[in-house]
């Protein structure tokens, strides 16, 4: 059925795009197949020519790009802006350090000669989220063609308008036409995407749910995944923390994207000694964070994506409310149009409550009193996720010891908000998902590590 896209700030349609069918989906896919068959035996120079064109396609393009994601998503333009200029970093990121990535290896043996090569696996199809339209795109395929493979899109279906910019972009730079393609389809028809004999591999950034089936339906035709999922992301203030400082960093981290990011700031674990204080300064910021319009450059807080996630997370929200948490702030749907939610804070959340055990995916700030460091770092870890947490203390050598030894996380900073960086290593654990993206990880994981022995 057609695919439907919906400005969040207005609820009016945007526009109404016809689905493929199944021949041209098989179509598309033998296009990429072919395309990449080719791309693999380009050398990295033209392969990095490319990508550095893409990086400047995407400057070019950062105003007509981040006012698509505000119509789209509800992205305000100037964090979407700097979306667009994150993606032009990676692009050049990869199109600098690719080839070094993927030199060969010597290993000694006692054969005559014995090394590791990296080839490309093929056509890997993408399966991405709709809060982050093009960062999370060029996450996944830069990386995935400097490797020598091509790609196949499939978006949310709320920005079906960026995934197709997305197959564009990679068109003007000079990619082969079909090395890149967008699909434009429902989520039933994925499976028959995953299954498909031209495919050989899925990444997917998505909910917890969402990677549980994929991972499902690509183990039963023994396809790798990487699972980027959601998180619960634990800030855990010590008692010798900056207060001013601290609630700067976690007001920051939660409202990124208007609160609709993995990585935001979720859970803020504080001991009772310095609650109040912390308390006082949370709340003190997020009042000053208004909604509005995401396509005016004052606009801090835009909306949420879709009618649907607002009244989850305010479901969320008066359920905690009805187990005990206590409201600071905010907790009221705005009688305006469009799918807004106002900044909100809550404290006293416990074990049992949503606040506690689900992510909650919005501008909603909770505060989890403990007694002591022990009893934070439990807290932190009680939790099904694993992707980010923080550590905020003026004791760095404190902060480090808890960052790299007491927190399940993926990606665990000290003193500042969690985010990605292409030099980095990215990815979680437990429910939030397996494998890495970005660094020299997230471009070896989707090539065949191949052992070459002359005896």
């Amino acid at each position: 059925m057609p695919l439907q896209t919906i400005n969040p700030a207005t609820g009016e349609t945007v526009r109404i795009y016809p689905d493929m069918k199944e021949p041209e989906v098989d179509a598309v896919l033998r296009d990429v197949e072919t395309a990449q068959a080719l791309w693999a035996r380009t050398d990295m120079e033209t392969r990095a020519a490319a990508m550095t064109r893409l990086a400047g396609r995407l400057r070019d393009r950062s105003e007509e790009l981040a006012g698509l994601m505000a119509v789209e998503m509800g992205k305000p333009v100037t964090q979407g802006r700097s979306e667009i200029e994150k993606c032009a970093w990676l692009c050049e990121y990869y199109a600098e350090h690719a080839a070094g990535f993927l030199e060969d290896v010597l290993v000694e043996t006692d054969h005559a000669e014995s090394f590791v090569t990296y080839r490309p696996l093929g056509v890997i199809l993408a399966i991405m989220p709709w809060n982050y339209p093009f960062w999370q795109v060029i996450r996944f395929a830069s990386p995935t063609l400097m490797a020598g493979n091509g790609a196949v899109l499939k978006h949310s279906n709320n920005t079906t308008g960026c995934a197709l910019a997305a197959e564009e972009l990679f068109r003007e730079a000079g990619f082969p036409r079909h090395l890149f393609r967008t699909l434009v389809i429902d989520v039933p028809d994925v499976r028959r995407v995953i299954e498909h004999e031209t495919v050989r591999a899925v990444s997917l950034t998505g909910s917890t749910g969402a990677g549980k089936a994929v991972a499902q339906q690509a183990g039963a035709v023994l396809k790798p995944v990487v699972l980027e999922l959601g998180g619960s992301d634990a800030y855990v203030v010590l008692e010798d923390a900056d207060l001013e400082e601290a609630a700067e960093i976690c007001v920051k981290s939660r409202l990124l994207n208007s609160g609709q990011s993995c990585i935001a700031a979720k859970r803020f674990i504080v001991p009772q000694a310095v609650r109040e204080p912390f308390e006082q300064a949370i709340v003190e910021r997020m009042r000053e964070v208004h909604y509005g319009d995401p396509r005016l450059g004052n606009a801090r807080l835009g909306p949420m994506a879709r009618a649907d996630l607002r009244d989850a997370l305010h479901r969320q929200v008066l359920d905690s409310l009805s187990s005990g948490a206590k409201l600071l702030l905010g907790g009221q749907i705005p009688e305006s149009i469009g799918f807004f939610y106002p900044a909100t804070v809550l404290t006293n959340v416990k074990p049992g409550m949503p606040a506690y055990g689900e992510e909650l995916f919005g501008p909603v700030a909770c505060i989890l009193p403990v007694a002591n460091e022990h009893e934070a770092i439990q807290v932190a870890n009680d939790t099904p996720f694993g992707l980010g947490a923080c550590v905020l203390t003026q004791d760095t050598e404190r902060g480090l010891r808890i960052a790299a030894d007491e927190l399940d996380a993926g990606c665990c900073f000290v003193n500042g908000f969690v985010r990605s960086d292409p030099r980095l290593p990215f990815g979680g654990i437990k429910m939030s998902g397996y494998g890495r993206e970005l660094s020299k990880s997230g471009l070896l994981a989707f090539v065949n590590e191949k052992t070459v022995v002359r005896v």
